[in-house]
């Protein structure tokens, strides 16, 4: 074989591996970019979640007393909810404290205080409306009276008798 023959042979394979190298590189290329394309769309479904930071309530900002002690009368204490219930209970006297909505009709709050007097039964007048009674009560419905037959762990005949006082 002649040089020239040698030469132009070692010229084809070099021009050969150089075309493998950019076909390579090339793939690799691509592949890369649809590799970012993906993490790119993984990055934006899973954003970080936002952390929720909880302040410390101040004695402003702190729950009703009364509120609390609602909560704790329902969740442990034996509890109706109703005008209904609470008038018949009023009636018969088993009955130890109401809790009225300050937004009850007023038929239904004469008819309740006038068996309560008689019956004797501490009555509670909550400042919210009858869905915060109703929230604060772990319910999803609104509560006008709220009769109270065992306060359970809870304070509310102390703050009853607090309030009967003044």
């Amino acid at each position: 074989m002649s040089k020239k023959e040698t030469d132009t042979e070692e010229t084809a394979e070099e021009i050969s591996e150089v075309a493998t190298e950019d076909n390579e590189n090339e793939d690799t290329q691509s592949e890369e970019k649809v590799e970012s394309t993906v993490e790119e769309d993984k990055e934006e479904d899973y954003l970080p979640k936002k952390r929720v930071i909880r302040r410390k309530k101040s004695k402003k900002d702190k729950e009703h007393p009364l509120a609390s002690a609602i909560r704790l009368a329902v969740e442990s204490g034996k509890v109706d909810f109703g005008s209904r219930k609470g008038l018949k209970s009023g009636i018969l006297g088993k009955t130890k404290l109401f809790v009225l909505a300050s937004n009850t009709p007023m038929d239904v709050r004469d008819s309740i205080v006038k068996y309560s007097k008689a019956s004797e039964i501490p009555i509670i007048i909550f400042e919210g409306n009858n869905m915060e009674l109703g929230s604060i009560c772990g319910k999803p419905f609104s509560v006008s009276v709220l009769s109270i037959y065992e306060a359970g762990n809870s304070t509310i005949f102390d703050i009853a008798n607090k309030e009967k006082k003044k």
